[in-house]
């Protein structure tokens, strides 16, 4: 990755990029943005000239995908089974169904404007889930704990979660000439492999491990990032991908009782590598394909900002959920997710001849857009640490 640079230019990229990040933050804190959109946007501005001074096109995607793998992680802490099982029973159908609609209209607008088959079916994926980071984000920590709308919302994200692993084998089976039984045998054999070594080291040394050495905050921290590139390197081993491994990895840490401390203390890892991936989702759009993709795109994002809160809201008020309680939830759940940026990442390495450059960029635009408008709309109307009015302003 670094073949071509020298370690003064290599840190002066950095520089520039966090330097960047945090003017653009600013601004994003000024007029109540979402911190993603601000790093996506810096990409946008910046990501052409990097390459150009590193002379490596490759280099801004490299530190994404480390960032992807750390980022998976540390969502997978946030997916502990046993609450997962605990509020399977009344979210599991409303996000099924909510996935299932989510993914169809994704799918005939994507054939609509005369994308392929398989580029219409990895649109229709990468659509069906919302943001994990925007929604929890935009949460008062008082809904997010204490409250019946935070465990709906975070019982519906936990699940999609869950989708994900699915739908990231999925892609990671159609790479090269397609399914074939080798890849049905590492469905079948390498993900309950995985969670098997997962689990059980977990159990009998890293747990142990943890709970002797807890009071060593840097010991913590080692062990669980050499856990998280552990797990990536078996899941590589296996024919899986790393990033499925990484988050493995966080889930099984998740159902000890030291989680919730490891995911407080890698919040600055897991910021540092956010700020490189949507960077890198930024420097990753081709301007080539954007005049191709921006009506499509506006068009995708739009009906789903219309369709993904209405359909939530519908889904939640047959569970027997207030309308109050389901408008909200259906609103905080109705943009694309970060894990739409990821699919349409790992797709375009994984079948560059499969997922063309402009489905790629459609899906990051329409997600993008989602982004800035679920932002607003989530920040004008609920309680949120970044709302325009005192009245609204929770932290």
């Amino acid at each position: 990755m670094l073949e071509h640079l020298n370690a003064n230019m290599f840190v002066f990229i950095i520089f520039v990029i966090f330097t960047g990040a945090a003017l653009l933050s600013t601004l994003a804190l000024f007029t109540r943005q979402s911190l993603l959109v601000a790093y996506i946007l810096l990409g946008i501005i910046l990501g052409p000239w990097i390459n150009f001074i590193s002379g490596d096109a490759q280099l801004i995607e490299n530190i994404g995908h480390v960032g992807i793998v750390f980022l998976l992680f540390l969502l997978g802490l946030d997916l502990n089974p046993r609450d997962l099982l605990s509020m399977l029973k009344k979210a599991s159908w409303i996000t099924f169904g909510s996935s299932f609609i989510f993914g169809v209209i994704s799918y005939l607008i994507a054939r609509f404007f005369g994308f392929n088959f398989t580029e219409s079916l990895i649109t229709s994926l990468a659509m069906m889930f919302s943001s994990t980071i925007i929604g929890l984000k935009l949460l008062p920590t008082t809904v997010l704990h204490h409250q019946h709308t935070g465990e709906l919302i975070v019982s519906v994200l936990l699940l999609q979660d869950l989708l994900v692993i699915v739908v990231l084998l999925f892609i990671r089976a159609f790479e090269g000439d397609g399914l074939t039984l080798k890849d049905f045998l590492v469905l079948l054999v390498a993900l309950p492999t995985l969670l098997i070594i997962g689990f059980t080291m977990e159990r009998f040394i890293i747990y142990p491990l943890l709970k002797r050495f807890d009071r060593i905050r840097e010991y913590i921290f080692l062990l669980a990032v050499g856990w998280c590139l552990w797990m990536a390197q078996i899941a590589v081993f296996l024919g899986l991908s790393a990033e499925i491994g990484a988050f493995i990895a966080g889930v099984s840490i998740a159902v000890g009782p030291i989680a919730r401390y490891i995911a407080e203390n890698l919040k600055p890892l897991r910021d540092f590598f956010l700020v490189l991936f949507f960077f890198s989702v930024g420097a990753g759009l081709q301007y080539s394909e954007l005049n191709l993709v921006i009506i499509p795109a506006l068009v995708l994002a739009g009906v789903l900002l219309i369709v993904k809160p209405l359909v939530f809201r519908m889904l939640f008020r047959l569970s027997g959920e207030s309308d109050e309680v389901s408008a909200e939830a259906g609103v905080r759940l109705g943009q694309a997710s970060e894990f739409s940026l990821i699919l349409a990442s790992l797709a375009g390495v994984m079948m560059p001849t499969l997922m063309s450059t402009k489905a790629n960029t459609l899906i990051q635009l329409a997600t993008v857009f989602t982004f800035i408008v679920s932002s607003y709309w989530v920040v004008l109307r609920y309680p949120t640490p970044l709302a325009f009015s005192e009245k609204l302003r929770r932290e």
